[in-house]
């Protein structure tokens, strides 16, 4: 009785789209489910998109309701920290002309109430970054066991302290790295030198990694996320300790943040792996996938729009 969706970015017309085709209707000011389905949101609900601060309203109407759980997204505790000041005269995230036009759409959107803006990052904080149950798990971008033992040991399932903030900002410190692996993924360096142009057209000299697969049976080609990468079709040199971990475990999880492409569907390789993020705010799908207990997920599960 759990639906799940994908990055938002700010489209809430597509949102309600999606809620309406669910059958999700609004009740008492927020979309509940009349057969009570809990409704799990993966993260990145502001920047890009036009509509941020209605996506927004539907989104925490909706956890204030007790009808959904939204998760933390790479973008929300990106825009605590830059909002955030570091004691220095300066901000925990840097306003770098990158970091601030990432941002814009969010900053535009809110000119004049900027004062309703620092209430939502005051909740961003509050979002949990990991959300599991005996059936299944929840993450913006990865679930590495060894890094949500850590926030479990460090914040429990809850949100971000003004404390663990500026510990998790610190690029040296082991709070930096777990956070950049949970909400951004795991990177590994291009093979012989390569980069490529991300969607952003920054150049890019490290590869998003299928956290799933074995990486030591992988080769770089198949172990790529972007599968449109002109890799080398050899096998993965292993380096650095995160490569000695991956998701090996039946147990479904569920996460987005990649802008995959194409209508939504499931990774061949893998029955209990699902990305949820098919890039609403590049022309794309926003998708969702109504979860009922099953262990081996179906690709007919999917709705989206």
């Amino acid at each position: 009785m759990v639906d799940l969706i994908g990055d938002i970015h700010g489209y809430a017309d597509k949102l309600t789209a999606l809620l309406k085709k669910m059958d999700y209707s609004v009740n008492n000011g927020c979309y509940t489910h009349s057969e009570g389905r809990t409704m799990i949101f993966i993260g990145d609900y502001i920047d890009r998109g036009p509509q941020i601060r209605q996506t927004l309203e539907i989104v925490k109407a909706m956890v204030d309701s007790g009808n959904a759980i939204a998760l933390m997204g790479n973008h929300e505790y990106n825009a605590i920290c830059f909002h955030t000041e570091d004691g220095r005269g300066g901000y925990l995230r840097e306003h770098t002309d990158k970091n601030t036009e990432q941002h814009t759409e969010t900053i535009k959107q809110f000119k004049g109430n900027e004062s309703e803006l620092d209430l939502y990052v005051r909740w961003f904080k509050s979002l949990p970054l990991f959300y599991e149950t005996d059936a299944f798990r929840a993450v913006h971008a990865c679930w590495n066991h060894s890094n949500i033992d850590f926030l479990r040991q460090n914040i429990g399932g809850a949100g971000l302290s003004d404390e663990f903030v500026f510990e998790s900002s610190n690029q040296k410190g082991k709070s930096y790295k777990v956070i950049e692996a949970t909400l951004k993924g795991v990177e590994i360096s291009m093979p012989d030198g390569l980069t490529f142009k991300d969607k952003d057209g920054h150049t890019r000299k490290k590869m998003r990694i299928k956290w799933w697969r074995d990486p030591a049976q992988s080769r770089y080609k198949d172990l790529s996320i972007i599968q449109s990468l002109d890799l080398p079709d050899r096998q993965v040199e292993i380096t650095g300790d995160i490569l000695t971990e991956f998701y090996d475990d039946p147990k479904p999880v569920f996460f987005g943040h990649y802008w995959l492409e194409g209508e939504p569907k499931l990774y061949p390789e893998n029955s209990h792996v699902c990305c949820l993020d098919f890039s609403v705010a590049n022309g794309g799908y926003l998708a969702a996938y109504r979860y009922n207990g099953e262990r081996r997920l179906d690709e007919s599960n999917f709705i989206y729009v």
